[in-house]
């Protein structure tokens, strides 16, 4: 948005790492095995794909050593590796898809994040004058998404969270519980008070610059990108 859109937009919180899993079909052994097969995206330049072809490249694989196959959101994604195998070798998945590409015998090549280390994927983000003109009501916000994520982290909400889970997103009760147990994972899981992590973002800028070849191969400093003060305001009125 902000280099190729010229939006004066900055991110305000941080959220989690996207709990994104390589999946392959069944017969696939190691990521060399992709060679000149397709793999399947939601877009060929989005984060989860560049996540993809980092994987891949570390592998020894580059573009042009496999096909890749736009076909749309997480949905539609395990849709293609399940309906489409001949065309859909392998993909990135997160919960709850990837717990159903498990139990239709996809194979788990392990998260994504192996390929760069920490990684920044879901927050939120604002238009800069809106924030300006808004900031109480801006910080409302993030004191209530703060209070929101407490709340869902804190055990013993746990049945009660898995039970929305099931409820809000269709999911058996097995599933919602495995969603639950991602979410939570003290590791891997949602960050605490979704706070931002700077590390994982400059690591989103790196891979797209190295993947891409944005900004002359050589990324900014992730600051540029970042609002931080809302955010701050709003932890310092919580308890």
């Amino acid at each position: 948005m902000v280099e190729l859109a010229k939006a004066d937009v900055a991110i305000v919180t941080g959220g989690d790492n996207g709990f994104n899993h390589i999946f392959v079909q069944p017969e696939i052994n190691g990521y060399a095995d992709l060679r000149g097969k397709t793999v399947v995206v939601d877009a060929p330049n989005t984060a989860y794909a560049l996540l993809l072809y980092k994987a891949l490249k570390d592998a020894g694989l580059n573009k042009g050593d496999y096909a890749i196959k736009p076909v749309g959101g997480t949905t539609a994604r395990l849709e293609a590796m399940t309906k489409d195998k001949g065309n859909a070798a392998a993909a990135v998945l997160n919960p709850p898809f990837s717990f159903r590409a498990g139990e239709a015998g996809l194979k788990d090549m392990g998260t994504a994040t192996k390929a760069i280390g920490a990684y920044q994927s879901d927050g939120a983000f604002i238009m800069r004058d809106w924030a300006k003109a808004n900031s109480d009501a801006l910080v409302r916000y993030i004191s209530a998404y703060v209070e929101g994520r407490r709340w869902a982290l804190d055990p013993a909400n746990k049945a009660e969270a898995i039970a929305l889970l099931s409820e809000r997103l269709k999911l058996t009760p097995q599933v919602a519980a495995l969603a639950y147990a991602a979410a939570t994972d003290p590791a891997e899981g949602m960050a605490k008070d979704a706070k931002f992590d700077m590390a994982g973002f400059a690591n989103v800028l790196k891979l797209r610059a190295e993947i891409e070849g944005q900004w002359g191969g050589k990324p900014p400093a992730p600051e540029k990108y970042v609002d931080l003060s809302y955010y701050d305001r709003a932890l310092s009125g919580l308890r």
